[in-house]
């Protein structure tokens, strides 16, 4: 009898979004996959911050949907209770004034968290977390890689895919694959510095969620009027891009009392909240045409990310789960 041909085997930097649809995709295709991720859980950007009565969504604040297959996509993570559509009293800020934001756009958000959607993905999926990868390399045919907390690791792999910020990618890649460097070169991902204030009362807010133009901060959000969401009255306060990235290296706290004096000037008032703050150091910035993945035929080296489709949630998702595809075909051909 014909012995089955062992599984091709695929090892994924990364546990965001683009790298869990990378994953997810590849098993359901029959792939041997193993994601390492260098925080403490899945989800990336797609992020929420828990403390004791309070949560908050520090990163990504909502997604949308446009493309077919991402939307059947959304719809299981609906009928699975890991999203839902948000409807925000939206509000806009410029130059000095406040007007209802009159946008259509449908919004979603994780149930009961940000991360939620994240943690569906990954819960068949082999994944090491507290993994920092800091050298890869290629050695008889196959990938092998070491971490920053436990040194060589033990099984080599027949495809490898960074789906990292293109800075990370860059750092990984520059000595085994040069064809990657201009692309990553290219890319000017900006940081972000986020606020999370826990109120001990209700703020007399006239919005939900609201766009901030021309001022340091770009975005402010009440955490509970997202569905799901229990607990002490919360807001996540986002710096806008440009901002956050020329003050990158400002100290935690006081990029932290600038935002919230920003926030005071438009009406809330921080005084006496519960702070936290987060530096996200590559949050944003994506390449001018789409990409959606890399794939060396010959290398087997893969890249996946947001930054690679559009800078969004969908786009990071349909960035893996493209480059799946992508997998899957180049094993057959």
């Amino acid at each position: 009898m014909n012995e089955p041909k062992p599984k091709v085997t695929v090892a994924i930097i990364g546990a965001g979004i683009a790298g869990l649809s990378c994953a997810s995709s590849l098993q359901k295709l029959g792939f041997e996959v193993r994601v390492y991720e260098k925080s403490r859980g899945p989800s990336g950007r797609m992020s929420t911050r828990h403390g004791e009565g309070w949560s908050a969504d520090h990163g990504a604040q909502y997604f949308t949907a446009r493309d077919r297959a991402f939307i059947e996509e959304l719809n299981t993570w609906i009928k699975a209770g890991v999203a839902a559509a948000w409807h925000p009293r939206l509000s806009v800020y410029d130059s000095g004034q406040w007007q209802e934001s009159g946008s259509k756009e449908k919004r979603y958000v994780g149930v009961p968290a940000m991360n939620s959607p994240g943690q569906y993905l990954a819960k068949n999926l082999s994944i090491e977390c507290n993994q920092t990868i800091d050298k890869i390399y290629r050695k008889d045919g196959k990938w092998h890689l070491r971490s920053l907390e436990n040194g060589e690791m033990i099984q080599s792999f027949d495809y490898l895919v960074l789906a990292i910020p293109a800075p990370q990618s860059y750092a990984l890649t520059k000595l085994v694959d040069h064809s990657i460097e201009t692309i990553c070169s290219d890319i000017k991902m900006q940081g972000c510095w986020t606020v999370m204030a826990r109120l001990s009362n209700k703020a007399d807010m006239h919005f939900d969620a609201a766009f901030i133009n021309n001022e340091i901060i770009s975005w402010i959000s009440r955490n509970n009027s997202k569905p799901g969401r229990t607990g002490q009255e919360t807001w996540t306060i986002h710096a806008n891009p440009q901002w956050s990235q020329q003050w990158i290296e400002l100290d935690k706290d006081e990029a932290g009392q600038l935002i919230l004096d920003s926030a005071k000037q438009l009406g809330l008032n921080c005084h006496n909240a519960e702070i936290s703050i987060h530096r996200w150091r590559y949050a944003s910035g994506a390449i001018n045409t789409e990409l959606g993945f890399i794939l060396n035929d010959e290398s087997k080296l893969c890249l996946c990310g947001d930054w690679l489709h559009s800078g969004r949630v969908e786009g990071a998702w349909l960035s893996g789960y493209k480059l799946a595809s992508a997998i899957d075909i180049s094993v057959a051909a």
